[in-house]
């Protein structure tokens, strides 16, 4: 089949949370399809700058079609109209007007995908929020799949997306809070519908003992029992500070002690400000961990010897960085997926995460992976109390390795994009 993704940012330098999925997905599908994606020529969501050279490129076996943007986003402007249309009478054509300043903004690719949508089997939209999604749904609506990503944010609640989940053939989704939360927002919607999830890859085994033994049993990774005589791996002849798990990130960083690590764009609007001052109450209450934050630095940070700032890390160093880390928090009050916390469990690292947003809950209730918190006292509780707790942390790092192996494999995630695909492609 011929696979046209349609996403408002791409590339591998994006950190966006549909943007990636969009890609790791595009990327495993063009092994089998012939696979493009239409895109802006935007880096960033703040601006939507058209930074990216327009026209088309290969990247990792997808072919990349990028068109520019018409206009930038004037935040402040934006911010005003946001704060009167969530709260006063309004109609259509203010929130159109709404979009248009949300950004992106690129009626060219709305162009393109107008003249060329009939030589693409399935169209493949990513999150119902920007402009390409509302637009381009328009266009061939019996050969469009919704991604939505959605979840409860007052941009949810405008009139206009009634439409978007109800024109596509397919909708997908990340969990069943996503699911559940849909069905009861829009009543019409399509008649195939089907929670997909993400696939996770689990990390190739490294030269020492990725899940420490509990009660001080020889560790098991992957059916290999560590302490079996015979071939002792090379890392038994290393020194232990070479070894532990998470070395390498500690010494790059010069990290010491427990590390709370937070991954992603270090945002107020990601949770990132009442995370700094959960974590000060937690230092003031006596905690002696360090947060430690990777990504890239879209607000001030202050200037306290137990916040670190890790920068933007590769691939590797990000396997890394959660490996080293004693917790993986995810503060943000709106998640759809949060690859972040399934990337956390994937490695055996318990994860804390906000209560307010019900797809981190129903992570660590089904997983039995994590804990979640609501307010100040909850999280500083919580967090001392993975700190001190080894043995706990342990349970709660295997039950997430078990959990991610059981629901988040690629073959499985695939398998159901493809049912997907051939069901739209028969309804024609």
């Amino acid at each position: 089949m011929k696979l046209a993704f349609i996403v408002q940012r791409y590339g591998t330098e994006v950190l966006g949370g549909s943007e990636h999925l969009c890609r790791l997905i595009a990327e495993r599908l063009a092994a089998q399809h012939d696979v493009d994606v239409l895109t802006t020529c935007a880096r960033d969501y703040v601006s939507w700058t058209n930074e990216l050279p327009e026209g088309a490129d290969r990247i990792r076996g997808v072919t990349v079609r990028r068109f520019p943007n018409a206009r930038t986003r004037d935040i402040q402007a934006f911010d005003r109209l946001s704060e009167w249309i969530f709260r006063s009478p309004h109609t259509h054509r203010d929130e159109m007007e709404w979009l248009e300043q949300q950004g992106p903004w690129c009626p060219a690719l709305i162009d393109y995908l107008g003249r060329h949508h009939q030589q693409y089997d399935v169209l493949i939209f990513f999150t119902y929020l920007y402009a390409p999604t509302v637009l381009g749904l328009e266009v061939a609506p019996s050969r469009s799949v919704l991604v939505s990503t959605a979840h409860d944010e007052p941009a949810i609640q405008l009139d206009l997306f009634r439409r978007v989940f109800s024109r596509p053939a397919a909708i997908c989704y990340l969990t069943h809070s996503e699911r559940s939360f849909v069905q009861q927002r829009f009543e019409e919607r399509p008649p195939i519908e089907e929670v997909t999830g993400a696939g996770i890859d689990f990390p190739q085994q490294q030269p020492y003992p990725r899940m420490p033994a509990p009660d001080g049993d020889d560790a098991v990774e992957d059916g290999v029992q560590a302490g079996d005589a015979g071939d002792a791996p090379a890392w038994r002849e290393q020194p232990g500070h070479l070894t532990a798990r998470g070395a390498v990130f500690r010494r790059r960083h010069r990290l010491y002690g427990p590390i709370a690590l937070y991954g992603g764009r270090i945002d107020p609007g990601k949770g990132c400000e009442e995370l700094i001052e959960y974590f000060s109450a937690y230092v003031k209450e006596g905690g002696d961990a360090t947060l430690a934050l990777m990504g890239v630095k879209m607000m001030a940070l202050p200037e306290e010897p137990f916040i670190r700032f890790a920068g933007l890390l590769s691939d590797r160093e990000r396997l890394q960085a959660l490996e080293a880390a004693t917790v993986v928090i995810v503060p943000s009050p709106y998640e759809s997926l949060s690859l972040l916390a399934l990337e956390a469990l994937s490695v055996g690292t318990p994860v804390l995460v906000n209560a307010r947003s019900a797809v981190l809950v129903e992570h660590c209730v089904r997983s039995d992976g994590g804990l979640y918190y609501a307010d100040r006292d909850e999280f500083v509780e919580c967090l001392t109390l993975l700190v001190a707790d080894e043995r706990l942390r342990r349970a709660l790092g295997r039950n997430g390795r078990e959990y991610i192996r059981r629901h988040y494999r690629w073959d499985v995630v695939l398998a159901k994009y493809e049912r997907i695909f051939s069901k739209v492609r028969a309804g024609r």
